[in-house]
């Protein structure tokens, strides 16, 4: 059976639609809580390098950590986004989604279909009743 990682925050409705999705395959991800359990500096470093996107593309910034950091500064270095991230977890945009097809941000939840390691047979139906199809 295919081996597939979720970084998830239950209480976000997109990371639960890509959670539903994966469900929706048959497979049974593990499931990362990562505010609770954040990965190390190595695992970071490896999910940003291979989802192929910037330290900044990975940074939320609509949270409160985001502005007390001062974190819309350009002169910020990627260690010091990186280090921020691993002090502050919430600043970690979700969900991420491993597969042996890749490692992809899968924001909206059908980008997790570029990287799923099997083709959509049925409809899936998100929360807010929208159909991929």
């Amino acid at each position: 059976m295919e081996q597939i990682t979720i970084y998830h925050n239950p209480k976000c409705g997109t990371s639960r639609n890509t959670l539903a999705l994966i469900r929706h395959f048959g497979i049974e991800p593990t499931v990362i809580h990562y505010l609770e359990t954040p990965p190390d500096e190595a695992t970071l470093r490896y999910l940003i390098s291979g989802m192929g996107i910037s330290v900044r593309e990975l940074l939320r910034t609509n949270v409160p950590p985001y502005e007390a950091l001062n974190l819309s500064r350009t002169e910020l270095t990627d260690d010091e986004l990186i280090a921020a991230m691993l002090a502050e977890p919430i600043l970690i945009n979700r969900p991420i989604v491993v597969t042996s097809k890749g490692v992809k941000l899968c924001r909206p939840s059908e980008k997790f279909l570029d990287i799923s390691p099997i083709p959509l047979q049925t409809p899936f139906t998100k929360e807010d009743g929208e159909v991929i199809q």
